[in-house]
């Protein structure tokens, strides 16, 4: 079956762009429901007597799911297609959602969101290689805003049916609930996008795979997506627990729109910046993490409730550009079958970052009090952020000469491997 072909919609199908809508749409709804609980963690730890460290360990199986996902499944939408994965990947969060709204225990919770990782795991390969084909020219936009998007979303959403609602850890839920029953209905209406390709039992085999094109630009991204994913993971699991600590405020909706401005500023810094240079975006990310960490340690120490809003204001512009502007950078490295097997690749060492760390500062917060994790935490990505800064300095400075006869020698030697490259992107351009 030919491209042209497969993106021609039947009868019965929605348009080209509708499906593009339509996976946007669930790709938002998946991050919405992936941060539902962490305004809930206070509220658990109060019923169901957990420490921060179980707390932690709860976050910790979401993103274990979704790294199994990746490394297994991540890539199976390149070879059996967009649809089937998208379908299972939805099927798993409904049976999530409902673990989550009978839970009792803390391992009720450890399983559910084990399970919401790897149906979010399998849906952001899947969804995101879905907008890419939908949406060539908005793409890695899309990509870049739909995970911040329903972060924001969801936290909100817990947060105001938490503090004014009945049913405090069942509600939001539901509501998630109803709209992934929604989307399954309408799910038979998408059409295919991908031609697929055999090998999918391969594919199952854990490993990394990064197109030789976009390998080394990965590796250049390393160090400031950690320092931008372990900030994440530090607000998407401890920070409402440590609102509370610096504020003596036990109200969950504060925790939650403090999650939310991280975010949601993530989202606008992306919206606002998405026509500007991919490296000037990683490099105002670096300076950005670096100044809104220092401005929110200080707002700890001091107490201050606005100034924990205002250095999370400039941290998420941190976030924010550091995912587009990686996106911006790798998704034209890939072809069309290489998209989600890279994106895959990408979100493994991307959730890495958001959960180790994490759990870290949940296992010493005990010893050490959750407020001097903070400090010791925040510390470290600011070191990390500056070193990225330091390095993305050092490159720019390299001779003229110098990068030129890299580029040759780069084009060459892919040049050797494939028989069409793009001289601008590397992408393999007559597959």
């Amino acid at each position: 079956m030919s491209r042209s072909r497969l993106l021609t919609p039947g009868r019965w199908k929605l348009s080209i762009p509708s499906a593009g809508v339509y996976a946007t749409a669930v790709a938002i709804s998946f991050s919405a429901a992936s941060s539902a609980p962490t305004p809930l963690y206070s509220l658990y730890q109060e019923t169901m007597g957990l420490s921060p460290a179980v707390v932690t360990f709860i976050f910790a199986a979401y993103v274990l799911g979704m790294v199994i996902a990746f490394l297994t499944l991540g890539r199976l939408s390149d070879y059996v297609g967009r649809r089937p994965m998208i379908l299972g990947a939805l099927l798993v969060n409904f049976v999530a959602l409902l673990m989550f709204i009978e839970a009792v225990h803390a391992r009720d919770l450890a399983i559910a969101r084990l399970l919401q990782g790897v149906a979010t795991g399998v849906a952001m390969t899947s969804l995101g290689a879905t907008i890419v084909d939908t949406q060539p020219r908005y793409g890695a936009t899309l990509n870049g805003v739909t995970a911040f998007i329903g972060l924001t979303a969801g936290s909100l959403l817990a947060g105001v049916l938490i503090a004014w609602a009945p049913l405090p850890t069942k509600l939001v839920y539901a509501v998630l609930l109803a709209i992934t029953l929604i989307e399954i209905l309408v799910l038979p209406l998408v059409p295919e996008t991908t031609t697929g390709k055999p090998g999918g039992l391969r594919a199952l085999v854990p490993r990394i795979s990064v197109p030789l094109s976009a390998r080394g630009t990965m590796m250049r991204l390393v160090p400031l997506n950690v320092a931008a994913w372990a900030l994440g993971g530090f607000y998407l699991s401890l920070m409402p627990s440590l609102v509370s600590a610096v504020t003596e405020t036990h109200s969950p909706f504060l925790g939650a729109t403090v999650v939310s401005t991280l975010v949601l500023t993530a989202t606008v810094a992306v919206l606002v910046l998405r026509a500007s240079e991919a490296k000037w975006l990683l490099r105002f990310s670096g300076l950005a993490l670096v100044i809104g960490i220092a401005v929110t340690l200080l707002a700890v120490r001091i107490q201050s409730e606005p100034g924990m809003f205002f250095g999370t204001l400039i941290a998420g512009a941190g976030l924010g550009t550091a995912y587009f502007g990686s996106l911006r950078i790798l998704i034209p490295l890939a072809g069309e079958h290489e998209r989600a097997a890279m994106l895959a690749a990408y979100l493994v060492i991307s959730y890495v970052a958001f959960s180790v760390p994490a759990i870290a500062a949940g296992l010493v917060a005990p010893r050490l009090s959750l407020v001097t994790t903070a400090y010791v935490y925040g510390a470290a990505l600011i070191a990390m952020a500056t070193m990225s800064l330091a390095l993305m300095a050092l490159a720019s400075r390299l001779p003229a000469e110098r990068v030129g006869r890299q580029w040759h020698d780069r084009r060459a030697r892919y040049a050797r491997q494939g028989p069409c490259l793009s001289a601008h992107t590397l992408e393999k351009s007559c597959e």
